[in-house]
């Protein structure tokens, strides 16, 4: 038997520490190569420096750790959020250019009045002859509007009508009645102010409502105007007929506005208008009731004075008369 010195046991001990790494490294290698060629393997897991892993990490798998044929499970939505998305709301479309719409419909012109006529507020028709005109303000209610009309078309009598703005804004069916029956329409302000108080600003904008609010109702009153209360003065005449109207006033005032209760009735009404009679008359009367009686004097009256003025050897016309 031969005995190795120590030199010889040394490197007995090297070569048997190299074959073991070098088994250690194909166990490795191979071990690698089986992992990759099975589908669904899980790479082996290496321990943990801080030791084993708690039950919460254990439970929890990495990105890394998911099988790649497993599908992942789709996420829930927030509570705040409904389960079906509601699509955007589509896009406003821009306004088109002001130059790119209708241009609004010309305003006919308005009958020009004679100029001979300005600086006036005419109490009768200049060169009528034997006629008179019939004139029905409306500024109140529509209470005797009815019967006026039914009385006119049973004569064949065409009147005048000097709506406020405010009265053609609540009666428009009214305003088409009396444009159906073929009468004229006039302006009397839109709200019925005692006019020789206003400014001439305040007067414009009084006419121009009410112009507008009358022909919104489908009628047109120029050029013809009456003053509220028929309070007037040189100014406003003045600023009246700058607007383009006419002021025209009356030659008798019937009193029906007064009502029964005021001690008139619709016999007096009638004697009042055939007492004043003359050639070119403008006679007033009322449409609304009297507001402490309701009655309707000038409405009830009517029939009367159209037979009167007849059996006087009288016609009628309207102030349209007035523009020739």
């Amino acid at each position: 038997m031969r005995f190795m010195g120590a030199g010889g046991r040394r490197r007995q001990r090297v070569v048997a520490a190299v074959v073991a790494l070098v088994v250690l490294l194909l166990a490795g290698g191979v071990a690698v190569l089986m992992w990759q060629g099975a589908p669904g393997a899980s790479p082996p897991v290496s321990p943990s420096r801080s030791g084993p892993a708690s039950a919460t990490g254990s439970a929890t798998a990495s990105a890394t750790e998911i099988p790649a044929s497993a599908s992942p499970a789709p996420a829930s939505p927030p509570a705040s959020m409904p389960a079906t998305a509601v699509p955007p709301a589509p896009p406003v479309p821009p306004a088109p250019p002001a130059s790119d719409l209708p241009a609004p419909a010309p305003v006919p012109p308005a009958a020009p009045f004679p100029a001979a006529l300005a600086g006036r507020d005419l109490e009768a028709i200049p060169g009528a002859g034997p006629a008179v005109a019939l004139t029905f303000d409306a500024g109140a209610n529509s209470a005797g509007l009815p019967s006026i009309l039914q009385s006119l078309a049973a004569a064949g009598v065409r009147g005048t009508f000097f709506l406020t703005g405010s009265w053609a804004a609540a009666n428009p069916g009214g305003v088409a009645a009396i444009v159906a029956g073929g009468h004229r329409v006039g302006n009397h302000s839109m709200t019925h102010p005692a006019f020789t108080g206003l400014s001439d600003a305040v007067i414009a904008d009084q006419i121009a409502a009410a112009e507008q609010a009358i022909r919104a109702a489908g009628a047109d009153p120029r050029p013809l105007f009456r003053f509220p209360f028929g309070g007037r003065d040189a100014r406003t005449i003045a600023t009246v007929n700058s607007l383009g109207y006419l002021p025209v006033r009356w030659s008798v005032d019937t009193l029906g506005w007064k009502g029964a209760s005021g001690g008139v009735t619709a016999q007096l009404v009638a004697d009042r208008v055939l007492a004043a009679l003359r050639p070119g008359e403008i006679v007033l009367m009322h449409i609304g009731s009297n507001p402490d009686d309701g009655t309707t004097l000038d409405a009830d009256a009517l029939p009367q004075v159209i037979s009167r003025i007849r059996q006087a050897g009288y016609g009628f016309t309207t102030l349209d008369a007035l523009l020739g």
